[in-house]
């Protein structure tokens, strides 16, 4: 296989067909169809998953690259997904940093010693992938050497600084992490300073996963949209920006995932991300007249649309078919997928996206 993050391949190298679909999207090429993955795809909804859940807790599951490769191949195999999303949780860069967390079953994760002051930022260092991730590394490289021949990609991540600050300043999930607002309003130069350290930290966390073999990364902002347009601009853009500008040279592809971009679409526009990934408050039709035609879309079924029957689920991916029906597009959910969503309504909707087809030569140049 050809590496996997160039943008650069010429039609006339002649194999570019046999690439991943979710590549060659990336490359600029038309594709036959939307390709499709499900963010959360590695999970409780999996009865092979529950299998080892009952036998490994799952810290233990994240740090036995055996194992982390085992459930990130699992949803390629049962329902043959374009792409495997590394299983792990965006918390281990906070410990490999210094913050050490703590799974409590349904309290969900816990930082043993949250930051609470501009002192405090001195418990943070940069982290040693090689040494404090090599788990992570190679999980990536087993899981890649798995998918080799099902031609499937290994999609990377990390939390986005802003999301990680809310975790490593609250100490704890919150509906809306005021102790993080209280610093990020009482004393922003101390903010900043720790989002650039959650920047660099990202940085080498995603370089060291690209080494490793994986093909894309996504940056997950799962609180982002806890802040208005002018806010994010000030605070966030400017390390995300960093954040994606160190990964132009080699072009991986980075996508960046916000829950509550509605109101972010502008501003997560000039992070330079290749792709969007938008919740489902929102049409496609209206996020693209926001971002324009060449940016990527990924999305943007609500999680909860896989409860309904399978009739409806197929309605559901038509609806969206039908309000954005171009290329540029990658079809998921608007969040994670629920753990209790029945497997056979997971496999419809990957093969009802797979069904749809684009009036297009498949290979044909885009952008």
């Amino acid at each position: 296989m050809r590496r996997l993050a160039s943008f650069s391949i010429a039609l006339q190298d002649g194999d570019v067909l046999n690439d991943p679909i979710l590549l060659r999207l990336y490359q600029g090429y038309d594709v036959p169809r939307p390709p499709v993955w499900m963010m959360r795809q590695a999970g409780r909804y999996l009865p092979q998953f529950r299998e080892l859940r009952a036998r490994f807790d799952f810290l233990t599951l994240c740090k036995t690259p055996e194992l982390a490769a085992r459930v990130t191949v699992q949803p390629v195999e049962e329902l043959d997904v374009d792409g495997a999303v590394i299983f792990c949780d965006i918390l281990v860069l906070l410990e490999a940093m210094g913050l050490p967390v703590v799974f409590a079953g349904d309290r969900g994760p816990q930082i043993e010693a949250p930051l609470r002051d501009e002192g405090d930022l001195a418990r943070i260092h940069a982290p040693d992938p090689a040494r404090n991730l090599a788990y992570l590394d190679k999980a990536i490289r087993m899981a890649a050497k798995s998918l080799h021949g099902r031609n499937v990609p290994v999609i990377g991540f990390s939390g986005a600084p802003f999301t990680l600050a809310c975790y490593a300043v609250e100490g704890q999930t919150s509906r809306d992490f005021y102790k993080m607002r209280r610093l990020m309003r009482g004393n922003p130069g101390a903010f900043r300073r720790l989002l650039d350290l959650l920047a660099d930290g990202v940085i080498d966390h995603l370089k060291a996963q690209v080494e490793a073999g994986a093909a894309m990364v996504q940056l997950f902002d799962t609180w982002g949209g806890l802040l208005g347009q002018n806010e994010y601009r000030l605070h966030v853009l400017p390390v995300m920006q960093r954040i994606v500008d160190a990964f132009k040279p080699g072009r991986t592809p980075v996508i960046l995932y916000v829950n509550g971009s509605s109101a972010l679409l502008d501003v997560m526009r000039e992070t330079g991300a290749d792709a969007l990934s938008v919740d489902w408050r929102t049409p496609l039709s209206q996020v693209r007249k926001k971002v324009g035609e060449k940016i990527i879309l990924q999305g943007n079924l609500d999680p909860a649309a896989l409860y309904s029957s399978p009739p409806d689920i197929r309605k559901a991916v038509l609806a969206m078919w039908e309000d954005h029906p171009r290329q540029r597009w990658i079809v998921n959910l608007g969040h994670g997928i629920p753990p209790d969503v029945p497997l056979e309504h997971a496999r419809v909707f990957i093969q009802a996206v797979k069904a749809l087809r684009y009036p297009c030569q498949d290979g044909d140049r885009t952008v």
